[in-house]
């Protein structure tokens, strides 16, 4: 429905869009995967001005988790990131987000994201919900789509502040250790790089790992 409304309307540089939904039947995920999201969440598609040339999707990901993860901090919901779009309490998924960047030539013409967070809605086993984490009056979905636009609207003033957002999602990383999925291998996580990348070690070798271009 983005997408048709950017279309109908072109976008404005100056003016971030969003789209909320109360429930997802046909939502993307990551790899064209398709997932549903149930009434009491909030699920949010959204267009903002991005100015910074140099940026990728990854570090402009990033900079939203960031963002919504001082958000929830600040509500009193501790959370960690699971590279590369996870908000994590413990084990288990609370918020995730969909990053792209919408180029006109070779400039940024765009940034878009798709972001779910559970507050009061049902979760499988995997995840839990805010309404697990915090009071029954601190749970209205309605008051937490305003902390997401908030946390929108900070990731506008991230633009071009990449050594800020990696250290500061550096700092809230949920693991220390990734394992390889195509040889197995363990390897030892030491920072993100200014793209957004997952920077790893195993001994004397490196390796970066890049989800979004």
């Amino acid at each position: 429905m983005l997408s048709d409304w950017l279309k109908q309307q072109p976008f404005s540089a100056q003016q971030p869009r969003a789209l909320f939904a109360d429930r997802q039947t046909h939502g993307r995920g990551q790899r064209g995967r398709i997932w549903q999201a149930p009434i009491g969440g909030v699920w949010i598609s959204a267009a903002l001005p991005w100015f910074d040339a140099q940026c990728s999707a990854g570090i402009f990901g990033v900079a939203v988790a960031v963002a919504l993860a001082e958000r929830l901090e600040r509500r009193g919901v501790p959370v960690s990131i699971k590279w590369p779009n996870d908000l994590m309490v413990g084990d288990r998924k609370l918020a995730g987000l969909l990053p792209r960047l919408v180029h006109r030539g070779s400039r940024v013409r765009l940034a878009r994201i798709g972001l779910g967070l559970n507050v009061c809605n049902r979760v499988p086993r995997e995840g839990i919900a805010l309404d697990e984490l915090l009071r029954s009056g601190q749970c209205q979905p309605l008051a937490w789509m305003a902390e997401v636009l908030c946390a929108l609207d900070r990731t506008m003033d991230l633009a071009g502040r990449a050594d800020w957002v990696c250290a500061e999602a550096e700092r809230r990383l949920w693991t220390k250790q990734v394992r390889d999925p195509k040889g197995g291998e363990l390897w030892d996580v030491i920072g993100l790089g200014l793209d957004g990348s997952l920077l790893l070690s195993q001994g004397s070798r490196t390796m970066r790992w890049t989800r979004w271009s």
